[in-house]
This record gives C-alpha cells, structure tokens and sequence, in this order.
C-alpha cells in the first residue's frame, strides 16, 4: 500500500478527493474546528445514540451530504496515545474492508498536533487490516481493493507525518516478509526456503549472503546445533546475512534468529493438539531477515548482520537422545536432558559465532519457552538483557514501536539449576522460572558480547479463528537499530 501526506485545501477534509474518509475522534463530543458537515453528521449520530464515545465504536455513512467522500466512518480513540488511534483506526477500517475503496483518507481530530508515531500508527493498523495469507491458499478472497491511503494533516505537521511514514512504511516492509515466511507450512518453509529467501533479499536490497551447510557447521565445530539437526532428513543451514550502511570500522548490530522450521520436540516428544503451530517456531529467523529488509529499506546508516540457525527437530533413529553430551563451538559441553528444549542448543553455537564480527550489540530472537508465554500472555515480549543500558535501549523501541516488551531476571542463582553431573551443564532446569534458565543458558556463550534475548513465543503468532504470524518483533528490532543508526 503507498502512504503519502494530505494536506487538505480551504474546503477541508470534507473537500478531500478520496472513495473514503476515516476521521478518528478522541475525546469526548464533536471535536472544536471541525469541518461544518462532518460535525454536523457525528453530532446527529451523537445525539440519536447511533455513535458513542467508546472503545471500538464505528459509524459508517454512504454519501453524507457536504462530504466528497462517497463513505465516511467515523471511529473512537480512547486518548491521544498512538496505542490508542492503531486501535481507533484498526476498527474504522472494518466496514470498509469489502468495499471498492482504493483511496482513504485518514484524519484525526481531538489529539492536538500530529507526530510521526501517530502517522506510523495508521500504518501498522491499515497494513495489518489488509493483509491476506494467500500462498498455499487458492480459495481466499481476493484482497482488499485498498491501494492508497492518504494521512490529513496541516503543513506544521507534515514533516514529522512523513517522517513517520517513511519509517512505517519499511517496517511494514519488514513486518510483511516476517508473515510471509511464518505462515507458510513447514513443508515448503524449509530450512533451505529460508536461505532462499536470504538471498532473495540480499539481491533485492545490496546484502551479503552466506550460506554454511553441514559439512561447514561440522568443521566449524557446531555440535549443538547439529545435534538437533540430525534427526531429519531435511539439510541444515546456517545464515549469514550481512547489511553495510556505515563505515567498514563501525562494529555491527548483529541479530540471532532461531529458524526451528518445525519443531515436533524430538525424543521428547510434544501432545499431538496444536503442534501444527510449531511451523511458526521460526518467529525469531523470520523476524531477523524482516528487520534486514526494513533496516535496508530505511538505507539506515549502520552495519546489520542477520545470523539463522535453521534445521527441524524431529525423532528418528538419528535422533539426539536425552542423556546425551554435545560440545559446543564455544567447547563448553552440553548434557541433553530434553530434546524439546532445542532452540538455546541452536543458538548457543550462533552466539558463539558471533563473536567473530566484534558485535557493538547482539540480540537473540527466539520462540523459546512456554513459561514466557505463561509469564506474559501474548502482548508483551520476553527481555532478558545483563546490561541495564542495553535494555532500557530495546525497552524503550517498543513502546515506540507499539510493538512492547518486558524485562525479566537474570539472577545467578537461576544458573544453578543447569548444573549437571556430566557436562558442564544442562540444557534445561525444573519447570519452575523455565524462561530465565533458558535464558540464563544462553548468557553462559555471551560472557563476552553485549547481549540481549528476546523470548517471542506469546507475540510472534495467533492461535484461534484468527491463526497466523503476527511480525513480530521486526517493529521493535527496527526502531532499536534506526535509533542505534541515528
């Protein structure tokens, strides 16, 4: 969809050339200054109880009078926030979802001036409105007709509009191929798909892209990760994807993404119900090569490498067993108590490899842990960081970003519980406090990086009427790596 600036001539918003009009209206009553004709329509609809002040509450009008537009919506924002317009404008696009609208336009009264965030809220709301899983499904409905949208604003405003929708509009970018990936099934979102689509990218967008098969993670030393990849059939890969943005001597963000491209548990074995949304267990791979493409689509002045470990965890005669020792490409060895605790094996030895780049920061991005999901539910995002600055950094990207997460412990006395009698650890600990030993796991292969772990597994997708990859958290990635840039 293409997003541009409006500012609307002496006829106002009434006056505006578009197939709808989505006017968002905060507060309480009809908003002071304006248009005579909108304010005569949502004062009627006030005063007849066909419109309310309340969350979620629409008012859809075919050819309202003094009104360019053939259909007008009105829909309410609880405040001024940009959590609050996404939400108004998410609803307002509802009853314009199977029209012939090609062309909205988006105003927004009761909030006083408009800044970028609001602008890059519109966006995340209409890009997620429209978006339709259609590769593996011939039968969906064709997708919306809606192609322009068009954000009203004064000339005061409009350059901080446009500059949030510059930045909304490669984070959609990023948002859409993290979908993309996510959603397919694992029997065509392959390891092996996965660097295709690196590749893809990388001729797109100027990256660099390498590729490392088993024989090169064997001579590497990556026994962590291979353990897990040996029980199929499906080759393993290893993804090295590299942006430069900046000077050849400024030190890189590097972004681990776990690429478990279906993830069954192995030996240890998961339930049978729901365990076809284990295809989505390559959230954090998909969300890395999304925020390469936003990254890379904003031309940010910074150096990115994208790093994915991606093989499928199955069980066969091949299997890892629980019990058994790997040794790690950091040499540490690693007793497999639990086979469905996979994804800190592959990217203890991704870690590891990072050191190689010398990294300004590393974050890891995994679906890792049910006990995140317990922890948080599903809006919020799991933030494991040792460094307090480097977490306050990705903290603040996404309440930016609307897109937020939430710092949990690293307390050393979680570390006790990976002690193990015949490695130098293990790979899980009691049920109890799941998500810190995991992620406490992972701290002992960045002692020497600047690191952060993001636990995704309530966020990166949906479950129910409504299934699917969410995106994120490209959002937060995003807007962490462009304030990095900036």
């Amino acid at each position: 969809m293409d997003f541009k600036t409006l500012t609307p001539s002496k006829t106002g918003w009434a006056g505006v050339q578009a197939d709808a009009l989505l006017v968002v209206v905060a507060g309480e009553g009809v908003p002071a200054g304006l248009d005579a004709p909108l304010a005569a329509a949502l004062d009627s609809a006030l005063s007849t109880g066909d419109f309310a002040c309340k969350a979620g509450r629409t008012l859809y009008l075919h050819r309202p009078e003094g009104v360019k537009a053939s259909r007008l919506v009105f829909a309410w924002s609880a405040d001024a926030s940009a959590k609050a317009l996404r939400k108004a404008v998410a609803a307002g696009a509802v009853p314009l979802d199977k029209g012939g609208t090609k062309h909205l336009a988006v105003g927004v009264a009761g909030v006083g001036e408009l800044g970028a965030a609001h602008a890059e809220a519109v966006v995340a709301a209409l890009e997620d409105s429209v978006y339709l899983y259609r590769a593996t499904k011939p039968s969906a409905p064709e997708p919306a007709r809606l192609l322009q949208a068009s954000v009203l604003c004064t000339r005061a405003e409009q350059r901080a509009v446009a500059e949030g929708l510059a930045r909304a509009r490669a984070v959609a970018a990023g948002v859409h191929l993290a979908r993309e990936c996510a959603n397919r099934p694992a029997n065509v979102c392959t390891p092996s798909y996965l660097a295709e689509q690196a590749r893809k990218l990388a001729k797109s967008h100027g990256l660099k892209v390498e590729v490392l098969d088993r024989k090169d993670c064997a001579k590497l030393g990556m026994g962590a990760f291979l353990a897990v990849a040996q029980g199929s059939e499906e080759p393993p890969r290893f993804i090295v994807a590299r942006y430069q943005g900046a000077a050849k001597s400024v030190a890189p963000i590097v972004l681990v993404g776990k690429g478990i491209t279906f993830d069954s548990g192995g030996i240890s074995i998961k339930p049978a119900p729901e365990m076809d949304e284990m295809k989505f267990d390559m959230g954090g791979a998909a969300s890395v090569l999304g925020t390469l493409r936003a990254v890379a689509e904003a031309r940010a002045r910074v150096n990115l490498v994208g790093l994915i470990p991606s093989c499928e965890n199955l069980p066969s005669g091949r299997s890892v067993k629980p019990g058994d020792v790997v040794t790690s490409l950091s040499g540490q060895t690693i007793e497999i108590l639990n086979t469905d605790a996979e994804g800190r094996l592959i990217l203890c030895d991704a870690l590891s490899y990072a050191e190689r780049f010398a990294p300004a920061a590393v974050v890891d991005v995994a679906t890792l842990t049910g006990a995140c999901m317990i922890a948080l539910g599903h809006h919020r995002s799991g933030l494991f960081a040792a460094d307090d600055g480097l977490a306050a950094e990705l903290l603040a990207a996404g309440e930016r970003a609307l897109d937020p997460a939430w710092r949990m412990p690293l307390d050393d006395e979680y570390d006790e519980a990976l002690e193990s009698n015949f490695a130098d650890m293990a790979n899980v600990g009691p049920r109890a406090g799941g998500a810190i030993t995991a992620a406490k796991f992972l701290q002992r292969f960045a002692r020497k990086l600047p690191w952060a772990h993001l636990d995704i597994a309530g966020t990166a997708w949906r479950s129910g009427k409504h299934k699917g990859a969410t995106g994120r958290p490209v959002g937060l990635l995003t807007h962490w790596v462009l304030a990095r840039a900036g």
